[in-house]
């Protein structure tokens, strides 16, 4: 399965300590040099920081050929990057948490999920325990509707 990513999924994951629930669902996780120069920047925390400076053999890093931004201007160049790799490699998956990048993508054909179902099937797959995750990612500042978190739960 080809996946694409944009940079707040991987950031999160690696604050909460559980970057290898992407190695386990996908085997191989693709993002575009805009989202490694994103996960690069001295704003990113170190963990991120020292990460990205090492990539493990799971991630592979590329350049985005397609020059035409058309109807991507509104979102950041990490963004408009992962959906250009994304609809360049015909990836079958595309990781994106940003309400507009969803949109964009979803209308662009792309097969989009976000952090929340990354960790959901992760939890499926026993590879961590959903409450907890939940928690740790909302000790860590990743903001989402208590009432979406309770809905997600209540279907595990």
């Amino acid at each position: 399965m080809i996946v694409v990513s944009d940079t707040s999924p991987i950031c999160y994951l690696l604050l909460i300590d559980q970057i290898m629930i992407l190695q386990e669902l996908y085997k191989l996780v693709v993002i575009p040099e805009a989202v490694a120069d994103e996960l690069k920047a001295s704003e990113s925390p170190s963990i991120v920081r020292n990460w990205i400076a090492n990539p493990p053999d799971w991630l592979r890093i590329e350049i985005v050929r397609t020059s035409s931004r058309s109807g991507l201007e509104k979102l950041d160049p990490g963004e408009q990057e992962a959906i250009l790799l994304a609809e360049q490699i015909e990836a079958e998956l595309i990781i994106l948490d940003d309400k507009a990048g969803r949109q964009i993508a979803s209308e662009r054909g792309l097969r989009i999920i976000g952090l929340l179902g990354i960790v959901k099937d992760a939890a499926q797959f026993g590879l961590l325990d959903l409450r907890v995750t939940f928690e740790r990612l909302q000790e860590a500042g990743f903001w989402v509707a208590p009432s979406l978190l309770e809905r997600l739960l209540r279907q595990q």
